[in-house]
């Protein structure tokens, strides 16, 4: 009796310690970071207190669950403990009643969430849509002689006019784990790329409508794409919301200057909605791709071996990674040596895995804005070649173009060494 007795209480006492090690855990967090999408509230689904923190002090047992994905006509159910998310079939979807989709990551990582509900209004008919206002930087969106003469000087001054752009450290915080070569195929990151990212980020006009268009592609190559008249409607507002931004204002007036455009500002908004959204085909199937599609979403090659090519956005891996369908593996060496990227860096190159399927190196500038983006890849196509040596910002960039036909067929940066 005397052993039975002190193994209950064994028991009892190692219940109520485990429980304080979680509450230790949860509660290290600075005051201050409370406010953050960190991967402890990620997709839990449950809401948060006014301070910031969890109300539910269970939510690191939540047990395996189903979510059902309705738009490619699949369910999927991803279930926790494992290094990488499982993809079964199911016939239930689990979404909480607050609008948090609950999805899993990493076990040696937290979570992080995504609310969507925002992006709804997005959705509604053209004359019901509300933009942000202008900005007012009229003399800095006016290129300079000098800026008109050299590409490198204008794609630097893009960098400079991108407001939008974030502050690591302060808006979000990246783990870039370990380094690797191109071809070792070990996954040298413990964890997820970015562990946290400020709730404000996604109330940005430019930053929530770029979202609200992700969802609207097939990412397997060569399958004929539909687009509905909603997601046109999308394509145009995201174009609309990018216009009212220093960046692109600065790229209409820097094609004006140069002769590629002499139309007015709204032709200039139909040329940038046709050159990024008009489809075409790859993989051997018309009407399968886009520029938008292919730089910012990404595809999954079939021929062959599958392999990932495009998708060199931050803000889709940033998503892909809290659906549990990003696998981040590590950074690629730096060709310099003492160029070791660290939470600070905006220009990595990295490894992942896209649900499943390799990319074996891909390089993407952490933290800017989509406007920024569209503008730098837009300037290129029209005014510079294959390769474009550029200075943005601190890092000396070659901003690669490739042409198919008279559209953009992919556009990225690499790390000049």
């Amino acid at each position: 009796m005397d052993g039975l007795v002190k193994g209950l209480i064994n028991v009892a006492l190692d219940h109520i310690q485990g429980g304080d090690d979680d509450r230790d855990g949860r509660d290290s967090q600075p005051p201050e970071e409370r406010s953050r999408s960190s991967w402890a509230q990620v997709v839990s689904g449950e809401p948060e207190d006014h301070d910031g923190s969890s109300s539910n002090a269970d939510y690191r047992t939540r047990p395996s669950y189903t979510r059902q994905e309705e738009r490619y006509g699949r369910n999927e159910e991803w279930e926790s403990g494992e290094s990488r998310p499982a993809i079964r079939t199911s016939q239930e979807g689990d979404k909480s009643n607050d609008g948090w989709v609950t999805v899993q990551k990493k076990p040696s990582k937290q979570h992080h969430k995504v609310h969507k509900d925002q992006w709804n209004n997005y959705k509604r008919p053209s004359e019901e849509q509300e933009y942000s206002s202008e900005v007012d930087c009229s003399s800095e969106i006016q290129p300079s002689r000098e800026e008109i003469a050299d590409l490198s000087k204008a794609l630097n001054k893009l960098w400079e006019l991108d407001f939008n752009r974030l502050v690591p450290g302060k808006d979000y915080e990246i783990d870039c784990g370990e380094g690797k070569k191109v071809y070792q195929k070990e996954d040298m990151a413990e964890g997820s790329l970015f562990s946290w990212l400020s709730d404000e980020v996604f109330k940005k006009p430019t930053y929530s409508r770029f979202c609200s268009l992700l969802d609207n592609y097939n990412p397997q190559e060569g399958y004929k794409e539909v687009v509905t008249s909603q997601e046109k409607q999308e394509q145009a507002a995201f174009i609309e919301e990018i216009s009212r931004t220093a960046p692109i204002k600065y790229l209409y007036n820097y094609l004006s200057a140069r002769g590629v455009v002499s139309g007015s500002y709204q032709d200039f908004n139909r040329m940038l909605t046709s050159l990024w959204f008009d489809l075409y085909g790859r993989g051997g199937t018309s009407g399968s791709s886009s520029a938008f599609e292919h730089v910012f979403v990404g595809e999954i090659k079939q021929r062959g071996e599958q392999e990932v090519s495009g998708f060199h956005n931050w803000i889709q891996f940033y998503l892909e990674e809290a659906k549990g369908r990003v696998d981040y593996q590590g950074y690629i060496f730096p060709r310099r040596r003492g160029n070791v990227p660290d939470s600070e860096t905006q220009l990595l190159t990295i490894q992942f895995e896209w649900n499943g399927v390799l990319k074996s190196v891909s390089s993407t500038l952490i933290g800017v804005s989509p406007e920024f983006e569209i503008a730098i890849y837009t300037l290129c196509f029209y005014l510079g070649g294959e390769d474009n040596h550029v200075q943005l910002g601190p890092y000396p960039v070659n901003i690669k173009c490739y042409r198919l036909g008279n559209k953009i067929g992919s556009a990225f940066p690499v790390a000049d060494s």
